[in-house]
């Protein structure tokens, strides 16, 4: 055994010059393997094992996290656009502007906005491997629109998991023979409370089917409330639903793209299963096909209507949310030849498609009602909450087994919920741990800490009066705000940095340049058209209502508040980069307008942005 000890003790003296002599090919450490003597002789073999090495980019910086599977990503992105407005806005709009005319201009601006734009977001962040602020390092002195739309998906993330929170009540409310929204003889119902059957005016406004009063009585009790600022306190039992959605974002967010990758597996792909579920139950009711001929009935007329055409660009705007830095913290995430031009136009597609067939479903439902009441489909058809609070649950209740289709129907809203409401929180975090790198080492406590946060300030809108705080949340939390963030992004990728050279990051991506007519829709179109929907944003703005409640006007001036403190994030960050540089002004403006790569090409006199090529190219 001595010989041996001495055997190996000379052989590690002999290798261990490689261990630190090595350094391109990293440390070695040997193993040693002493085999059974045969014939007076030992015979040895040693083995150089490398460590395992943590993956590091060729700047030696700890190498990002990456999605688990392709379809991880795919899926994710599908479960962020692929929420509660395409169920309760697009059929709307469709069918209120011309039915299958209003897919004109859908389309249209489509393809020379939204798929564009989806496209330049993917492979920003792909190719930058940073959250929405981080990416700006092409052009520094835009990183503010990096902070705005952080806010802007902070902002959302506080009334956004409140509706989620409705659908848990609502889910919980549904375990019970008899639901609560089916009569007038609950504890919360008013003298006005009247069944469609009882209520030979149907547009009466002193009438309340019972499944309105649940909502707003039963569930929010705004009745209990004088306004916005008579809010009470919170409703424990919204309350404690808000606790649970918060409890599932934390744990579906807490270790990265490791557990929010797999949770999309179930909330993506449950809505499709649902619906079809539901499609196939709502095309068997009687009336269901004249709610569907309604839907898909053509006015072409209808086109010649401006408002049709700008409600069809603000669809798009929302729908399949650009501007909310979620593409790019989760294309942030993909290998780096991940080919991100297929994966805009598939999901982008299937976006649509589902707004598309979702109509179907809404449709065949409210022909039903309209058929059951004996009423125009016009008095059953709204948007929004209302759609999918007190119209659909109404409808519902008529069915047999109605029980088992709520439990159905509100499990569908909480998983098109919950993964649009992980893709806004990944945004902010995702945003932030890239920006300020320290906080890499505590992804689960800053997690944690974020959506407490929102817990805490979502509160405000479970009280009596927090419909008032939601409405003022949702009025002018992401409306002007988003479409100002998304113009700003496209000038700055499309001028600034320039889109000839973002076409050749592209390039080096997936191996092939962007075509001329993506280009043009980067550098012309769209910026062009992101312009024309801020001015109409502005234009057409009016305060917001609920019902016959108007906002006073601190409460206005809140909002506005809310909405600017968002958008001057990039003229301050300007200013901020702007003051903080060097030299005269000019020297400066260079360093901040040119990719941090590239800085030492200033310090030769040579700044792209300065030539006249550089504007002119596409």
């Amino acid at each position: 055994m001595l010989m041996e000890r001495a055997a190996a003790g000379a052989m590690s003296s002999a290798v261990a010059p490689e261990k630190n002599n090595s350094n391109t090919m990293g440390p070695k450490e040997v193993e040693l393997i002493l085999v059974k003597e045969q014939n007076g002789v030992q015979f040895t073999t040693t083995t150089l094992v490398a460590p395992t090495p943590t993956q590091t980019s060729p700047s030696g910086e700890e190498e990002r996290e990456t999605w688990g599977k392709k379809i991880d990503f795919l899926l994710s992105v599908i479960g962020f656009a692929v929420d509660l407005a395409n169920v309760w806005r697009f059929p709307y709009l469709c069918y209120k502007n011309g039915g299958g005319a209003f897919l004109v201009p859908y389309l249209f601006f489509m393809v020379i906005a939204g798929m564009p734009l989806f496209y330049m977001e993917l492979a920003l962040g792909q190719y930058n491997r940073e959250g929405a602020a981080g990416v700006w390092k092409i052009c520094p002195i835009f990183k503010g629109v990096g902070f705005t739309v952080i806010l802007i998906s902070l902002y959302v993330g506080f009334y956004y998991n409140v509706i989620i929170s409705w659908a848990l009540f609502y889910l919980f409310s549904s375990f019970t023979g008899d639901l609560p929204w089916v009569h007038c003889n609950n504890s919360w119902n008013s003298p006005n409370c009247s069944d469609w059957a009882d209520n030979s005016s149907a547009s009466d406004i002193y009438k309340a089917t019972p499944a309105q009063e649940y909502f707003d009585r039963g569930v929010l009790h705004i009745q209990d409330s004088n306004g916005i600022d008579d809010l009470g306190r919170p409703r424990w039992q919204l309350t404690s639903c808000l606790g649970v959605v918060i409890v599932l974002l934390y744990f579906s967010l807490w270790k990265g793209v490791k557990t929010s990758g797999k949770v999309v597996w179930i909330t993506a792909t449950m809505p499709y299963v649902v619906l079809t579920v539901l499609l196939l139950r709502g095309v068997t009711l009687p009336g269901a096909i004249d709610g569907i001929k309604a839907y898909l009935s053509v006015d072409f007329l209808r086109l010649c209507d401006a408002k049709v055409w700008i409600e069809a660009a603000t669809q798009i705007c929302f729908s399949l949310g650009v501007g909310f830095g979620v593409l790019i913290a989760f294309s942030s995430y993909n290998k780096f030849s991940n080919n991100c031009y297929r994966d805009a136009i598939i999901t982008t597609s299937i976006n649509s498609l589902t707004s598309f067939f979702s109509g179907f479903v809404v449709f065949s439902f409210l022909g039903y009602m309209s058929h059951k009441h004996n009423v125009d489909l016009d008095k059953v058809a709204r948007d929004g909450a209302g759609l999918v609070f007190v119209i659909y649950p109404e409808a519902i209740a008529t069915l047999p087994g109605s029980s088992v289709w709520a439990v159905i129907f509100f499990i569908m809203l909480l998983t098109l919920g919950i993964d649009s409401a992980m893709g806004g929180m990944e945004s902010v975090i995702t945003g932030l741990i890239d920006e300020f790198k320290f906080l890499h080492k505590h992804r689960e406590l800053f997690t944690l800490f974020i959506v407490v946060a929102t817990f805490l300030i979502s509160l405000f809108c479970v009280t009596n009066g927090g419909m008032y705080v939601f409405t003022l949340l949702d009025h002018y939390a992401a409306g002007t705000s988003i479409l100002f963030g998304v113009l700003i992004e496209a000038i700055g990728i499309a001028w600034f940095y320039g889109v000839d050279r973002f076409s050749d990051d592209i390039e080096e991506m997936i191996g092939q340049r962007p075509g001329l007519y993506w280009r043009l829709c980067w550098k012309f179109v769209s910026p062009c058209f992101l312009l024309f929907m801020v001015v109409v944003s502005f234009a057409t703005f009016n305060p917001p209502n609920y019902g016959s409640y108007v906002f006073p006007p601190w409460a206005n001036s809140v909002g506005w508040c809310l909405a600017m403190s968002s958008m001057t994030m990039v003229p301050l960050y300007a200013i901020y980069k702007l003051c903080t540089l060097q030299g005269k002004f000019c020297n400066r403006l260079a360093y901040a307008i040119t990719p941090e790569t590239e800085h030492h090409l200033v310090d030769n006199g040579e700044v792209r942005q300065f030539t006249l090529q550089h504007w002119l190219v596409v």
